[in-house]
Parts: C-alpha cells; structure tokens; sequence
C-alpha cells in the first residue's frame, strides 16, 4: 500500500514561488512514475509533471514548462514540484499521483496512476 501525503501549498502573488512536497511511506514508491496534477474549480485534473524512477526522466506539460520543475530526494522518499514564476491561471488543487506499472511519458492521464494524496491547494491571486 502506498500512501500519499503533500504539502507547500499556500497563496501568493503572481511572479511568485512554491515549492509542493510529496512524501511517501509505501516502500513501492520508487517503482515507476510519480506525477503532480491539478485541478481548478469546475476544471477536469489536469496532468502537470511526472518523474521516472529509473533514471529519473522528467517530463512537464507545457502550460508549466520553463516555470515548473519536478524532482527527488531519494534519501528522503519525496518528490517535489519547485514552481516559479507563477499565474493566476495555476490556482488549482495539486495532487500527487503514484503509478506502479505504467512508464513515465508526457501527457499523462489519471486513468495511469493508482495511488493518490489528498491535494493541497495553490492560489496565486494577480
């Protein structure tokens, strides 16, 4: 069983920053592909960023890349999302996503993750 817990989130002003943390205490943490999401009021969870386990490939969608920047810390058993730059349009609820068997790659979706946090909330007012 894995379980998810983020944090970071917080409100700040447009061109700002925040950095979001995943932690993990499942031991398969590491097995395949973590990914951040999102999702604003009214708004489907959209995909945001994802880092590999193996050899920790990154990959960012492009509304976020540039500003975006997902990394681990092994030692640690977290994942985290250092966002820059941010704007009023990443206000969301961002989520953390472990996929045991599915391999990282761009445009992911929720149907490849099996396990989930319980979201933390990002608002950037203008």
């Amino acid at each position: 069983q894995v379980q998810l817990v983020e944090s970071g989130g917080g409100s700040v002003q447009a061109g700002g920053s925040l950095t979001l943390s995943c932690a993990s205490s499942g031991s398969t943490y590491w097995s395949r592909c973590v990914g951040w999401f999102r999702q604003a009021p009214g708004e489907e969870r959209e995909w945001v960023a994802s880092i590999y386990s193996g050899d920790s490939s990154t990959y960012s969608a492009d509304s976020v890349k540039g500003r975006f920047t997902i990394s681990r810390d092994n030692a640690k058993n977290t994942v985290h999302l250092q966002m820059n730059s941010l704007k009023p349009e990443d206000t969301a609820m961002y989520y953390c996503a472990v996929s045991l068997f599915v391999r990282c790659r761009s445009d992911m979706s929720t149907a490849d993750f099996g396990y989930w946090g319980q979201g933390t909330q990002v608002t950037v007012s203008s």
